[in-house]
């Protein structure tokens, strides 16, 4: 049997054509650094396990049972270990935050030396719907990942991430000192789980830093967050597959980033001699209906033409203004966007236009090509939101 490659045993429920796993039956290389990401499959997981493996990790996702495939985000890195060839480095684990116990069998069997914990129910909106379901899995998920690390034994790093929407009402910029004043279920929910890592810091000697990013998005957002919603609506307007957008509040603002940028960041908190909390954004904030106007306007079109107003879209308690102080992170980590607002609009209006069968404008497509070399490519953009 190869390094790194599991025997396929009769019956074994846990294993299918990703190579997913129980911890007990997995063989690892040694000499690899590892790393353990819950949320592996969402947006901010699959670019993170992209970065990871460029590195050199190994690395090991969490994903929820599900009775269809619910990984396209990370298909293209996946290596089957039933073809041969290239080595195996990325492993996935049937595992729920919900369940204590399981994630403490993978944490004690894996021993990873990092674990970013990006799992949570994080749409806003929908959590005001769902707010027992949103405090049960966004916040009491952390503290069961951190009594794993504590129960386990082991020396690890953890990486908590937390949410601009912490801040609520406060009034910007917002910075590591600004007060939260959380305004949904969500929120509330992240701010418990914000303080719990920091408990755990204190209180039991754990490496435990919070990441406070600010809205970051990409062609990976999920189609129901409003950025990827707009775009992802203008592409079937320009294909004439629809004539109409429906949206909620259009003077809420935004410090919106590039998603790709803001896993290097996470990343590098975990690289710091000491744990520490950072606030993560690009210091400017733009309304919905200034994305509006700079997707529609990119490709020709008058967003007035097309979005109607939905009540049910807006929230019982409303976020009105984000906009990050990242000086500090910008200092610490060594870190700065690359990407500017329009740039990334025009990112996610080429990339949607792709996915929808069109020719791209082609400026998104040029921006990205110029700006990132290596582990960050066009193609993997299009590809990964292939169903």
């Amino acid at each position: 049997m190869k390094p790194g490659i599991p025997s396929r045993k009769e019956g074994d429920s846990l294993f299918n054509r990703f190579g997913i796993l129980s911890p007990s039956s997995l063989l690892q290389e040694e000499d690899l650094k590892k790393a353990l990401i819950t949320g592996i499959t969402g947006q901010d997981g699959s670019y993170l396990a992209e970065l990871l493996l460029s590195k050199g990790y190994e690395v090991h996702g969490l994903i929820r049972r599900s009775s269809t495939f619910n990984t396209r985000r990370i298909d293209h890195i996946y290596n089957d270990p039933h073809l041969g060839g290239e080595k195996v480095h990325l492993y996935l684990h049937y595992g729920d935050i919900s369940i204590g116990e399981t994630l403490l069998d993978i944490i004690y069997n894996i021993k990873p030396e990092e674990i970013y914990h990006l799992a949570a129910q994080s749409h806003v909106r929908v959590s005001f719907e769902m707010p027992e379901y949103t405090g049960e899995i966004t916040g009491l998920g952390t503290t069961r990942i951190l009594e794993a690390i504590r129960k386990s034994g082991i020396t690890t790093r953890f990486y908590q991430a937390s949410s601009s929407e912490m801040f609520g009402a406060a009034k910007p910029p917002q910075s590591e000192t600004t007060p939260f004043e959380p305004r949904s279920p969500y929120a509330a929910a992240k701010v418990y789980a914000y303080w719990l890592a920091r408990n755990y810091r204190e209180g039991y000697n754990i490496f435990a830093s919070n990441g406070i990013l600010f809205n970051h998005e990409s062609p990976r957002r999920g189609e129901t967050f409003v950025t990827r919603k707009i775009t992802r609506a203008l592409a079937q307007i320009k294909a004439k597959k629809q004539t109409e957008l429906f949206l909620g509040n259009l003077d809420a603002k935004r410090d919106w980033g590039y998603a790709a940028e803001y896993v290097e960041a996470m990343w590098k908190m975990l690289q710091l001699e000491k744990a520490d909390d950072f606030v993560v954004g690009t210091g400017e904030s733009h309304s919905v209906r200034e994305f509006l106007e700079e997707a529609f306007g990119y490709a020709g079109l008058n967003w007035q033409d097309y979005v109607k107003i939905d009540p049910r879209y807006f929230r019982p308690t409303e976020v009105d203004y984000l906009l990050a102080d990242p000086s500090r992170s910008q200092k610490i980590l060594d870190w700065k966007p690359q990407v500017k607002f329009h740039e990334l609009v025009r990112i996610m209006v080429d990339a949607d236009l792709e996915l929808a069968g069109m020719e791209a404008i082609g400026e998104g497509r040029k921006i990205l090509e110029e700006r990132f070399t290596g582990w960050h490519r066009w193609d993997n953009q299009v590809i990964s939101m292939e169903r």
